[in-house]
């Protein structure tokens, strides 16, 4: 029995020998290896690997994919585990034309194609942007017609925020499209145009683990996803057990899992407006752990790591995860993006203020520092935790007054 992984990531943030310690089963590895390069990671060599490799273009090279099926009938694989945006849809391909177990196409399609995605909300009701699939470049400056300015067009299997530009004339509007191509290698059309919407964004996540909800709770971006070349920290707080909008959003979440469905063990991430008006409108779902540091708030909040805990239940593995409860504490996240210069100075981790849990870096002092190329490109990245959301905000507040103290770049 073998178990290929395929990963896009850090490997030492997602350690799959000790999450898996007692399954007695082999593993192969495929990656990345510009994630590799980029985390300064090496390939794991010991037990219980069979094999690991890397792959560059790994994102959207179609050779992962080939390669991939190559390691399943080398090594005789019987699972596939995937975790990550870009390794989703290549696992249920995979598991689906070997006849293995697990999530399969059609509902990956669902929750990683966001035109799949809103066509299957729309069917079920749930509230979704005005939005069309842009079949000429004529479309898009049609949509905008219809809706006004400013109109958000993204890629139809993006992640990161990578390509989504949020355009707010026809000039923007034409510049952009003179940048994308519209139409992939077979003639697809790949980009989405959507109605802008006012409001704040917030996003619910959690566990499915056995065919049933094991943990769901929201939480509250107090930012713009789209605008990740900004030099301000990025707020993610939990909301209060006793807010009505968290009860809202609870619902809202069960409801988009009821439509989209799922297989019986995976994490989920999804992302709501809420509209200025009181409206919830679906923005995007993905079955897997939400990025950035919203996969540690879920420690916090519930005990567990939400991508580990499906990993061990897909393999039929135990884990103590209890009955569906609401979190006892609460926790946030503080987020600062990379900015261009040299890192002359990073505050003194010893001198941490409270309530800080996670606090890690993301370039050493004395190096040169890109701008921010995705909306997971960090410079730095804390995890607070506090006994209501207000507790909490404030800590984090106290967190970024510490770390722009402390920082010279430029």
């Amino acid at each position: 029995m073998t178990t290929l992984v395929l990963h896009r990531g850090s490997l030492r943030a997602n350690p799959y020998e000790r999450w898996l310690a007692d399954h007695g089963e082999k593993l192969v590895l495929l990656g990345s290896a510009e994630q590799l390069a980029l985390f300064g990671e090496e390939l794991p060599t010991g037990a219980p690997y069979l094999h690991a490799e890397v792959l560059a273009d790994y994102d959207t090279g179609p050779h992962v994919l080939a390669r991939a099926a190559e390691l399943v009938e080398e090594f005789g694989v019987t699972d596939v585990v995937a975790c990550q945006e870009f390794d989703i849809e290549r696992a249920a391909v995979l598991r689906e034309r070997y006849g293995l177990p697990g999530q399969r196409p059609d509902t990956a399609r669902v929750y990683r194609d966001k035109w799949e995605m809103k066509q299957a909300a729309t069917r079920a009701g749930v509230p979704v942007a005005d939005h069309a699939l842009l079949r000429s470049p004529g479309d898009l400056d049609a949509f905008a017609g219809r809706h006004g300015f400013p109109v958000v067009l993204k890629p139809r299997k993006g992640a990161l925020s990578v390509g989504v530009s949020v355009l707010r004339s026809r000039e923007e509007l034409r510049e952009r499209l003179r940048e994308v191509e519209l139409f992939d290698a077979d003639g697809s059309p790949q980009w989405l145009a959507e109605a802008f919407v006012e409001g704040s964004m917030c996003h619910i996540d959690g566990t499915v683990l056995d065919g049933r909800i094991a943990t769901l709770w929201p939480s509250q971006y107090q930012y713009a996803l789209a605008d990740f070349r900004d030099r301000k920290g990025r707020v993610d707080i939990a909301l209060d057990v006793a807010d009505p909008l968290a009860r809202r959003l609870v619902a809202f979440g069960e409801r988009v899992l009821r439509a989209f469905g799922g297989p019986e063990h995976f994490a989920f991430h999804i992302e709501v407006f809420h509209t200025a008006d009181g409206e919830l409108v679906l923005c995007e779902a993905a079955s897997r752990a939400g990025g950035a540091g919203v996969r540690d708030v879920q420690r916090v909040l519930f005990g567990f790591d939400p991508m580990e805990y499906p990993v061990r239940r897909q393999l039929g593995l135990p884990v103590p995860a209890g009955e569906r409860r609401d979190p006892e504490r609460l926790a946030g996240q503080l987020l600062f993006t990379k900015r261009p210069g040299v890192l002359r100075s990073l505050p003194d981790p010893a001198t941490l203020p409270p309530g800080v849990v996670k606090y890690t870096t993301y370039a050493e002092v004395g190096q040169t520092v890109q701008d921010a190329a995705h909306s997971g490109d960090f410079l730095a990245a804390f995890v607070v935790t506090g006994a209501d959301r207000a507790e909490t905000e404030a800590r984090i507040r106290g967190a970024e007054a510490w770390f722009r103290a402390g920082l010279a770049i430029g």
